[in-house]
């Protein structure tokens, strides 16, 4: 199969489309390309490889046949949106030409430049893109279950368009009867970091505006000895906690959840502490699927490898022990990059490197770990943080301040962004 990719990208450098001003380059390169996923990462993919290698075989393997709009189900479960509003039926976005595999991949086969389908279908490839998403993994907690979101004061925005809508009622049921809510996030690697935040800064704005503040405790029990990663947006969110009265406890891991007896257990240094709660906000342990986690692809040592992300170069995203494989979105194993907005900065490199060389080229295209969170700090309000793997913020717009909260940063979330994606999934952004 190495010959045969060899073969392909020197035949298709005589025919390379000259690069123009408004035209990106193309390749003729009859290449056969199988792409594990129709998330962000894997829509995005068809789309530009398809119009950047329009003799390529392309194959798109999933067996989801609805579409899920995530960013948004911070706002569904804010009370905003409906959960209609971030579902979108997948056929919507499978580009023209492009085979779609209505089945799961059941096993990657990266020695034989393979995959295998739940229904026994072998997919053979030349190049491949690994852009499954991550498996929320609700049994590494004890007791959770998330038939219970909505129930029980247990909310949970992760676990779809419809748990979001069900956590908004469980948030509106705790205001009006009072109490303690607890809020954090697990300690693996995990998307959308902000969303743990954005939901408590809602819970605590909902509780002010229905004039039941007072009768409500929050409590964010940060996982570690930060409540966010990048050292600004850590020190910023601290002070916007402790100037409404949230109270952060650190080195707080779930663990267990007795539903009945409204009861939480926590993973401390020094042993396990249980907490009484009338609300809780649950955020899973995230990991690779299951396929992925039983393959060749992943991390075999380091931070990355316990929970199967598949190892990938830091700039590149490209595979360093099977050069044909690349992984794009929340399963890829780089430091950061978990968010639509970084899906939407990592397809472009890959597409671009790939066209590089069935060109001759050599690949230079780069991703800098770009991170985009539109922090809802109230209803109104948001803080619009932008990042690289380094934990620089980089600012898009000069004029938006990315530590103030503003009401630009809150349009932008709540008008912008679902319109900015979908041209992102057709290839456009």
């Amino acid at each position: 199969m190495l010959d045969r990719r060899t073969f392909l990208i020197a035949g298709a450098a005589a025919g390379l489309v000259a690069p123009g001003a408004a035209r990106a380059q193309t390749s003729p390169a009859p290449a056969r390309i199988a792409i594990a996923g129709a998330g962000a990462a894997g829509l995005s993919l068809a789309s530009r490889l398809r119009g950047r290698m329009p003799n390529a075989k392309i194959t798109v393997i999933d067996a989801k046949e609805e579409h899920y709009f995530q960013p948004g189900f911070t706002l569904v479960g804010a009370g905003l949106w409906e959960p209609r509003d971030v579902v979108f039926p997948n056929a919507d976005f499978i580009p023209r030409g492009v085979e779609w595999v209505r089945e799961a991949v059941a096993e990657f086969d990266p020695e034989g430049n393979a995959l295998v389908t739940t229904g026994g279908r072998r997919v053979a490839y030349d190049f491949l893109f690994v852009a499954t998403g991550l498996k929320l993994d609700y049994a590494a907690i004890e007791g959770m279950d998330p038939a219970r979101i909505g129930q029980d004061g247990i909310a949970s925005i992760y676990a779809g368009p419809e748990a979001a809508a069900a956590s908004y009622r469980a948030i509106e049921d705790f205001i009006r009867t009072g109490g303690v809510g607890l809020f954090g996030r697990p300690p693996t690697e995990m998307k959308c970091a902000g969303a743990p935040l954005k939901i408590t800064f809602i819970t605590e704005d909902l509780a002010r505006r229905q004039g039941r503040r007072e009768a409500v405790e929050l409590i964010y029990n940060a996982h570690s000895d930060v409540v966010f990663t990048v050292p600004p947006v850590n020190a910023k969110v601290h002070e916007l906690f402790a100037a409404r009265g949230i109270a952060v406890n650190q080195g707080h891991v779930l663990t267990a959840i007795d539903a009945a007896a409204r009861r939480a257990t926590y993973r401390m240094a020094g042993g396990e502490v249980t907490l009484d709660y009338e609300f809780i906000h649950v955020v899973p342990p995230m990991r690779a699927p299951d396929a992925v986690r039983a393959s060749p692809l992943p991390w075999q040592e380091g931070a990355l490898a316990a929970d199967g992300w598949v190892e990938a170069d830091r700039a590149t995203l490209r595979h360093p022990r099977y050069a044909n494989v690349f992984a794009v979105g929340d399963v890829a194993g780089v430091p950061r990059g978990k968010t639509a907005a970084s899906v939407k900065w990592q397809v472009p490199v890959v597409v671009e490197n790939l066209v590089a060389e069935a060109a001759g080229r050599a690949p230079t295209a780069a991703f800098n770990g770009y991170t985009s969170c539109p922090m809802v700090t109230a209803f109104g309000k948001a803080m619009l943080i932008e990042f690289d793997y380094e934990g620089t913020l980089t600012p898009s717009f000069p004029f938006i301040a990315p530590l103030e909260e503003l009401w630009i940063s809150w349009l932008i979330e709540e008008k912008g962004l679902k319109g900015a994606y979908r041209a992102m999934l057709r290839g456009l952004a």
